[in-house]
């Protein structure tokens, strides 16, 4: 399925055409039908020649009701602008076409309708004038007459070509469904419907419920239906009704949304980038302080902060969840006209407070592309939480391709490689200063190192030194819970050369303990085995037996995969090592009380 909303002015034959191409009454309300004039969303479908189905939202064409017609607009990836061939082009057509430009819409179609009343070809013609140098400006132009019926089979083979070109959306992205209308069914209760531009919701699944008017709880999914009919799973793109459990009518209205629990950041400071309309581009400094931030069917009100030639910051009235190259639209409703488009660029900005702060932030803000870039945003923000870096946008093969590629991580948390740099050299400070404070006492627990470099979690400053030490950029290591200095500084170069190349096997094999031949390459013997080993540099298993500190615990989490009880032989092979390491190994970790024997002569973890 595919979703296309309706734009054009008021009384141009929208509904009439959508009637035509669908057998269905897309005005719900009598007032409506009375008055001849769409003043709500409405909603209808159908099948295509070639099979496919699409969906309707639309919209109404008054300038009283534009807010309504944007909150249809927002969630739908193409358009049908209407234009009536007796009255060619009007003031809301130019208000629906800013907002379609600034929402960043590029698919659709040109519908000129009431071509039996007036020559369609002078209504089409000033059309893709007004739509030239637009994102809009090859748009594919269809003239056809509701009520007579010329040009329907033309524009349903159009619709056919548009619906085929638009891109299928991924059915395992996070949701948030932009809720459009609520309202309660006898014996089912509440019921929201949306469009769904991309993910999965399933019958039974838990969402969070953000609204406007309370905190964010959790919801479940009582029943699904799509296009009329009941679904256990309803995919993106689509128009989707959702029943929910326990939830009063009162507790949800048009601009709440239903998201994938965890998944998402409400914000209510964003920076942004401005977008012209119809090739106009107002600089940042001429938009009014107050305007309203409408997207998907949200409408909020914003404070502008100018920044830089085409950036800005909103402040809004109420947090939404939002993703850098989110798009929406930016209206003054005193002048009653679309100020600007944005598109998102940070939804966690930095506090401008110092003096020049907001200076630098522009140019930080001018070198973004509005796309999510992994490298980018970790090396903005220096240390950042996996989990937000992808609520922000950030893919998630992204993230982890950062950690493999070199960037310190643990505990949920990464660092960029240069912070990493900078925050090792602020630690070998802070320890040589309490060092030469109190040398009796020397090293910092880790938790004062923590504080000293302002790491949010304990478990990345091991990850920091061994970023740093890998690199050279430090001797300090965690040893006994202080970081302190590796006693292996003092040691002749030689040696330290020689720990690199060996900590680097045992890195890519860490149960491969080398033997007498490769010891004697690096010229390792007895002597520097040992001043190694009293480093901490080294782990001794036995004579001229060597492993990477924590090998052992290393080895027990792999033997917890064994099973309960597991032999010799496994373990050397889950190991993937020799028995000349296996055996000695494996009475270490029976004299440290973490294996034991078993009555047949096997080992069990204890």
């Amino acid at each position: 399925m595919q979703v296309i909303a309706t734009a054009g002015h008021v009384d141009h034959g929208k509904s009439t055409l959508v009637r035509a191409l669908t057998g269905m009454e897309p005005d719900r309300w009598a007032e409506e039908r009375r008055r001849g004039m769409t003043i709500d969303l409405g909603f209808a479908w159908t099948t295509l020649p070639g099979g496919g189905t699409v969906a309707f939202v639309d919209v109404p064409g008054h300038e009283r009701f534009v807010t309504t017609m944007l909150a249809g607009v927002g969630p739908v990836p193409a358009v049908l602008l209407v234009v009536a061939a007796d009255e060619g082009w009007m003031p809301q057509s130019a208000e629906h076409l800013d907002a379609l430009e600034a929402l960043g819409v590029r698919d659709g179609l040109l519908v000129v309708t009431r071509s039996d009343l007036l020559d369609p070809e002078l209504a089409r013609d000033e059309a893709l004038e007004h739509l030239a140098g637009t994102g809009l400006g090859r748009l594919p132009a269809v003239c056809v007459s509701a009520p007579t019926g010329a040009g329907m089979d033309e524009l349903r083979t159009a619709l056919d070509d548009l619906v085929g070109g638009l891109p299928t959306p991924d059915p395992a992205a996070d949701v948030r469904l932009w809720v459009d209308r609520a309202f309660t069914i006898r014996g089912a209760g509440t019921v929201v419907t949306g469009t769904l531009a991309a993910g999965r919701i399933r019958t039974d699944d838990e969402l969070e419920l953000t609204s406007a008017d309370g905190p964010p709880r959790r919801v479940t999914v009582r029943a699904l239906q799509s296009l009329g009919a009941p679904a256990d799973e309803v995919r993106g793109v689509a128009r989707v009704a959702v029943n929910l459990r326990g939830v009063p009518r009162e507790a949800v209205a048009r601009g709440d949304l239903l998201l994938t629990p965890g998944a998402w950041l409400s914000t209510d400071l964003i920076d942004a980038r401005l977008h012209g309309v119809r090739g106009t581009a107002p600089g940042p400094a001429e938009l009014p302080e107050q305007l309203t931030l409408h997207v998907g069917s949200a409408a909020v009100a914003a404070r502008v902060r100018p920044l830089g030639p085409d950036t800005v910051r909103l402040r809004l009235r109420r947090p939404l969840p939002l993703r850098i190259s989110d798009r929406a639209v930016l209206r003054d409703p005193g002048r009653r006209q679309v100020a600007a488009g944005v598109t998102v660029l940070d939804v966690r900005p930095p506090e401008l407070r110092r003096r020049g702060a907001a200076v630098r932030r522009a140019a930080e803000l001018a070198a973004m592309e509005g796309t999510a870039d992994a490298a980018g945003e970790l090396a903005r923000r220096g240390v950042a939480r996996r989990a937000e870096l992808v609520a922000m946008g950030v893919p998630a093969r992204a993230v982890d391709l950062l950690v493999q590629s070199g960037n310190p991580a643990a505990a949920g948390w990464v660092i960029a490689a240069e912070r990493a740099t900078e925050l090792a050299a602020q630690l070998t400070a802070a320890v040589a200063a309490h060092d030469a404070a109190d040398p009796l006492d020397p090293g910092l627990p880790v938790e004062a190192a923590r504080r000293a470099i302002g790491l949010p979690e304990a478990r990345l400053v091991e990850a920091l030194l061994k970023h740093a030490v890998s690199g050279r950029g430090t001797d300090l290591v965690v040893r006994d819970g202080r970081v302190a200095h590796s006693a292996a500084a003092g040691l002749p170069a030689p040696v330290l050369e020689a720990l690199e190349a060996l900590r680097a096997d045992l890195l890519r094999d860490p149960f491969a303990a080398p033997d007498a031949t490769r010891l004697a390459e690096l010229r390792l013997g007895p002597k520097q085995l040992a001043s190694l080993v009293r480093a901490g540099e080294l782990m001794r298993i036995a004579d001229g037996i060597v492993l990477l500190p924590g090998a052992d615990d290393r080895a027990v989490e792999v033997l917890a995969g064994l099973g309960p009880e597991f032999t010799l032989s496994s373990a050397r092979q889950a190991l993937n090592t020799t028995r000349r390491v296996a055996v000695p190994l494996l009475e270490l970790l029976a004299r440290s009380g973490r294996t034991a024997r078993t009555p047949d002569g096997g080992h069990r973890l204890v």
